[in-house]
């Protein structure tokens, strides 16, 4: 089973999974934010144990738990074909990618704005990328229990095999020619994110469509990754509404 900690993260595990959560542990004499979700969970039929904040830090081996832990089913990961089959029935998809985005706070914050901005799938490669992890999870406030998830073994292979499919592949890139806004963002979407300080890697960044830049203003060069995909997905948003 999956280890969940912190209050939003647990919440959202709850309205998932409900009652096949096995086990939601809320430290004892919490207040009123950890007795709400104790009836919460109780009415979406999971099981509630009342334990000692000592217990607790216990159970989450060093992570950061404000009171709750949660026991869920292991996330499902989705092969490639899965999401580029997925366009037949959205051919608007809008999906995020992420080149060894390796700091859990990060890949948890880009999950939760992929699903809060209505991207289809986050992707990602199996080497040098963040672990689905109880820190990842936190950070994304529970959004991952609602996203479509999906690990790729090659990056630049995946990028091509989208582009194949017909998505419009965009490189998020300081340097880019175009500003993310003057590119066409029609149809499925793909937007790649590097790493702070690393950036796109030459490989990805020859199978992308487009290489583009968010406008900024300021003194300041570059943003967090995070920052960076919340942006360009809420740019892709306003163009399409």
């Amino acid at each position: 089973m999956r280890l969940i900690t912190g209050l939003q993260a647990v919440r959202e595990a709850i309205r998932v999974h409900g009652d096949k959560l096995e086990k939601v542990y809320l430290v004892r004499d919490g207040g009123p934010q950890i007795d709400a979700v104790a009836r919460f969970a109780e009415g979406r039929g999971a099981t509630v144990t009342r334990i000692d904040r000592l217990e607790l830090d216990r159970m989450a081996r060093g992570a950061r738990h404000q009171g709750a832990i949660a026991h869920a089913p292991e996330l499902d990961i989705v092969p490639l074909e899965v999401v580029i089959a997925s366009f037949a029935e959205n051919p608007n998809a809008v999906i995020v990618a992420l080149d060894e985005i390796e700091d859990p706070q990060n890949f948890g914050a880009v999950i939760r704005s992929a699903v809060a901005l209505g991207a289809t799938a986050v992707l990602w490669p199996e080497h040098h990328a963040a672990p689905l992890s109880p820190a990842t999870f936190r950070a994304s406030a529970g959004a991952v229990e609602h996203a479509l998830l999906c690990r790729v073994g090659a990056l630049p292979r995946a990028l091509e095999q989208l582009r194949e499919a017909g998505a419009t592949v965009i490189g998020l890139d300081a340097h880019g020619e175009h500003l993310v806004e003057d590119v066409k963002l029609e149809g499925a979407v793909v937007l790649v994110v590097g790493a702070e300080g690393k950036g796109l890697r030459g490989p990805v960044k020859k199978a992308c469509t487009v290489l583009a830049k968010l406008g900024m203003k300021g003194p300041i060069g570059s943003l967090n990754a995070s920052v960076a995909a919340g942006i360009a997905l809420y740019t892709v948003l306003r163009s399409r509404v």
